[in-house]
């Protein structure tokens, strides 16, 4: 498509010329959203761009010249617009601080076309090319959003990610509906929103860290301890998680406590973002003794699956598999094989799989935990 496009979408950075466009498409519009944002240095997401779609209308809104909230609410939240996106879990968290709750209806194209039969995971590209028949050019994909003024290239593919999400939507919405799956795919969604702008971290993320399975229960209550306090400092100071503490380090503050804060200086020199106020902090944060309430609300990191476990995992995955074949899904949209670990590690039923998926696996998988 040629460069006439991005002249056609409309330059906003005054909160008067949102008011008007916005004005202008019906209230229950489909209305096509997608966002550019930086995360090289920070923690948080830096929105520099928003892209509005609608019925061959196109906005290109510049978040760092106004406060777009405002003008956003009424018509992405409270209104029966839909919010088509693609991949939305990205956007969502970049739009948080300024949806908290994300649009009041999401139409994920990602996962609808999961729900459809085209495969997990399939690009805003590749979808365009199957359903509109338009190959798209991703040659700004590293550009610097964050520059002002963009380049005609820029603009010109920022528009195209909003250009074809309306008719996309419509081929996905049918098939959904000629499908049955049009309300599974609107509990997918909200399940998006609800992750995508979550205030709060992992309360339990030392279970991603596997190779401290076989670590005693102290030091994994410890190393929760210490990975609670990088995600509260990184999400303070806005720096990556890695920048204070990387993995390597936590486990090894965990396995093997500092004695002393020069220690915890030398072991911990080159981290950029932690310097002394962070490691004072983090050394009076290891030093307490772990008390019988913080050992008994860590969850214990899931051991290998072997012996007994690994047979009902086994049984579980060809079960889900069958399931899966019987329903048309792909078996990772009805149950990733980290959730059936999760399940024998712990025996509750996975949040993950509540909803239509309760309906469709609770019977099948309870029977085959292992005694």
């Amino acid at each position: 498509m040629s460069v006439p496009i991005a002249a056609a979408a409309t330059w906003i950075d005054s909160r008067d010329t949102l008011d008007a466009w916005l004005a202008e498409l019906p209230a229950d519009a489909a209305l096509g959203v997608d966002t550019e944002f930086m995360r090289r240095n920070t923690f948080h997401p830096q929105l520099a761009l928003l892209q509005l779609g609608w019925n061959g209308r196109y906005a290109l809104v510049d978040p760092r010249a106004f406060d777009i909230g405002d003008a956003l609410q009424p018509r992405l939240v409270t209104g029966p617009t839909v919010t088509v996106m693609h991949s939305a879990g990205e956007d969502l968290e970049a739009l948080a601080p300024l949806l908290p709750e994300g649009p009041g209806t999401l139409f994920d194209t990602q996962i609808a076309a999961a729900f459809v039969g085209m495969g997990l995971g399939m690009s805003y590209r590749a979808l365009v090319a199957e359903l509109v028949g338009v190959e798209l050019d991703k040659g700004e994909t590293r550009s610097d959003w964050l520059q002002r003024p963009l380049t005609e290239s820029q603009r010109l593919y920022a528009t195209l990610d909003v250009v074809y999400l309306e008719p996309v939507h419509a081929h996905l919405a049918a098939r959904l509906v000629e499908r049955g799956r049009a309300q599974w795919h609107a509990e997918d969604c909200e399940r998006l929103k609800r992750r995508a702008n979550a205030h709060e971290g992992d309360p339990q993320p030392q279970r991603s860290f596997r190779a401290a399975a076989e670590w005693s229960r102290e030091q994994q209550a410890l190393l929760r301890r210490i990975l609670l306090w990088r995600d509260r400092s990184a999400r303070t100071l806005d720096r990556p998680r890695s920048w204070l503490l990387e993995d390597a380090l936590a486990l090894g503050f965990a396995q093997h406590p500092p004695s002393s804060l020069a220690e915890l200086d030398q072991r911990a020199r080159g981290q950029r973002a932690l310097r002394s106020p962070q490691r004072a902090e983090l050394f009076e944060l290891i030093k307490p003794a772990l008390d019988a309430q913080e050992l008994a609300t860590t969850a214990a990191i899931p051991m290998p699956v072997m012996g007994a476990a690994k047979k009902s995992l086994a049984a579980m995955k060809d079960t889900v598999d069958r399931l899966a074949g019987e329903l048309d899904l792909p078996a990772g949209l009805l149950c990733p094989r980290k959730v059936l670990e999760e399940y024998l590690a712990t025996r509750e039923w996975p949040d993950f799989l509540e909803g239509w998926r309760r309906e469709v696996l609770h019977g099948p998988l309870t029977g085959l935990l292992p005694d």
